[in-house]
């Protein structure tokens, strides 16, 4: 496993060892000593423990986010592409942190099997590039719908320069009545 730093330090990109032969290929998807000894490496600490998994499904043109749980269920997390493609976005929305509205963005694919790390303090979201998408991801708390917020997807403020060259973008419809970052209450 090699992480990667973006251009937030404290998100990374995951690269796992991936062994293949004629018969196929084999990687290991998580290791939690080889994964905090990475971020260690990189001067990032540990997460706290994964406690919950989420499967979505979804058709090309699909954005959902930019979502993030409030304190006291602030949620890192690990997320990836199994089948298909999409392209994932974290924005820093720790208030007095130096990258505070900033984003980092990267393609997550069936191909690849690069991950992204997005800790606590960051809203996510993704745009699936390819129908029959499938994104999971793990999270260091459970859902919480009192602590839940969400961010506009193409709030000026934070520029996210989204893919969308032939997609027809679908939201639903809290995506789209979501507030910018300034007006958001985030972090």
């Amino acid at each position: 496993m090699k992480l990667i730093p973006t251009r937030i330090p404290d998100v990374v990109i995951v690269e796992p060892a991936v062994f293949g032969d004629d018969r196929g290929w084999f990687m290991e998807s998580f290791n939690q000593v080889r994964f905090e000894a990475e971020l260690s490496k990189l001067g990032l600490p540990a997460p706290r423990p994964f406690v919950q998994d989420n499967h979505s499904c979804s058709k090309a043109g699909v954005l959902r986010g930019l979502h993030f749980q409030r304190q006291p269920h602030a949620q890192g997390k690990l997320v990836r592409v199994v089948k298909g493609a999409a392209f994932d976005v974290a924005v820093d929305i720790r208030k007095g942190s130096p990258t505070y509205g900033q984003w980092a963005g990267v393609e997550l694919n069936a191909d690849n099997k690069r991950q992204l790390w997005v800790p606590e303090g960051f809203a996510h979201g993704f745009l699936t590039l390819q129908d029959d998408t499938h994104f999971l991801y793990k999270t260091t708390d459970f859902y919480a719908k009192d602590c839940e917020g969400a961010i506009r997807w193409d709030d000026p403020d934070i520029g996210i320069e989204w893919p969308l060259q032939g997609l027809e973008v679908t939201l639903a419809p809290k995506d789209t009545q979501a507030p910018y970052l300034r007006d958001s209450g985030a972090c």
